[in-house]
């Protein structure tokens, strides 16, 4: 969501003259696109965001933004830690871009504004097989350890014509792939749902893959299983956010739903989906989480087989409610639980993938290399590819 937000400031700011470069040195504006969700992210920020106090020493022409969650949620916060910061620009208010940085003197706009829900703002993309399409904006959820809904605000769906205007014209410039994007997009709502927001793209002359992010699982309703059964563009991947198999640790975290009524909807899409790939989040060490607890999650790994996770240590979150909430687990036990997690889904991402060795499979080329003598097969075109996958998918988010 981060990236099609950068994407959507390239976009409007491409309409002020301006052209992206990598190299700051040349920049005479420099946004840092920002994500909250966890401290480590916020830190590393403002490490960042403290190296280019140089630049602007030696170029004080250079104008420095912050964009994204952290500038909705600090404000003019930012400029009391970073003085050399001119502008504060929330995710709801990326259509004033253009005219915040006309200003000489520091702005914040972090308002909520449900305007952007309705917008259909420029935006400047990469060339490329796949496209990021934004369906809806906020989070209705509240989960407990998430900063999301207050830095994004309550939910708001995009008509549905418009989100296949879109789609179509991304078709008609070259792209083969789209991924919806959402906090929740299960609860997407406009004069259809979201199954029948699919059942329109599916439609979509050009698009050959449809993927979505991200899932709710408490709102996973089975006409969406349904969708995913019988729409052929639809991918056969869904991202369900587990984030723990303890259904005491669920209830802390306000989630919504047991593992049982979790575990029921796993099988129902496997049962209907066929070859069927799950990806999900899983948080350990949340306040209160004991080993029992862990060991839930351990166990469900093991039982559900992902074919691959996002795990990362809970991180404490100003403002929400798990923020203030008592027995803190210890990080050295964070550590280690996290490390035996991720050991055991490399085993179970290896096993998956290893399954794949000597079959054929169907690629989207995103960027064709040059031909050369050792691949003449390039010279000639598109060319079926033997798979050989090694690599696993498990990471701590950062």
């Amino acid at each position: 969501m981060n990236v099609h937000d950068s994407e959507k400031m390239a976009g409007v700011l491409s309409g002020e003259g301006f052209s992206p470069t990598d190299d700051p040195a040349e920049a005479d504006l420099i946004i840092y696109n920002t994500c909250s969700i966890r401290e480590k992210a916020e830190q590393k920020f403002f490490s960042e965001l403290g190296r280019v106090k140089s630049l602007k020493r030696r170029k004080p022409h250079v104008k420095i933004a912050v964009a994204g969650c952290i500038a909705q949620q600090k404000g003019k916060a930012v400029f009391r830690r970073a003085p050399h910061v001119d502008l504060v620009l929330g995710p709801q208010n990326i259509h004033l871009l253009a005219g915040l940085i006309q200003h000489d003197r520091r702005a914040v706009a972090n308002e909520d504004n449900p305007f952007i829900a309705e917008s259909e703002l420029p935006v400047l993309r990469k060339p490329g097989g796949r496209a990021w399409v934004s369906i809806m904006y906020g989070c209705n959820n509240y989960c407990s350890y998430c900063i999301v809904p207050f830095t994004r605000g309550r939910e708001r769906s995009r008509p549905s014509g418009s989100v296949v205007r879109e789609v179509r014209g991304l078709a008609e410039d070259g792209f083969r792939e789209v991924t919806l994007l959402g906090q929740n997009v299960n609860s997407y709502r406009s004069d259809v749902d979201f199954p029948g927001l699919l059942r329109a793209i599916n439609a979509t002359d050009g698009i050959e893959r449809v993927r979505f992010v991200t899932s709710h699982p408490r709102d996973l309703s089975d006409n969406l299983i349904s969708a995913m059964s019988e729409l052929e563009k639809v991918c056969e991947h869904l991202h369900l956010p587990l984030q723990s198999a303890s259904d005491e640790v669920l209830k802390r975290m306000n989630r919504g739903y047991s593992f049982d009524e979790y575990r029921k909807k796993v099988d129902a899409l496997r049962k209907r989906v066929n070859s069927l790939a799950i990806t999900t989040d899983i948080i350990t060490g949340f306040p209160g989480e004991t080993e029992r607890d862990h060991g839930d999650t351990v166990e469900a790994l093991k039982d559900i087989g992902y074919d691959g996770i996002f795990a990362f240590k809970y991180s404490p979150r100003p403002g929400t409610k798990a923020a203030v909430m008592d027995d803190p687990v210890d990080d050295a036990v964070k550590t280690s639980r996290i490390e035996e997690i991720l050991a055991l889904q490399d085993a179970v991402t290896l096993r998956i993938n290893s399954a794949l060795e000597n079959t054929v499979q169907e690629i989207l080329v995103e960027d064709p290399a040059r031909p050369t003598s050792s691949c003449p097969q390039a010279e000639r075109g598109p060319t079926r590819l033997l798979i050989f996958l090694r690599s696993t998918f498990t990471q701590e988010r950062l």
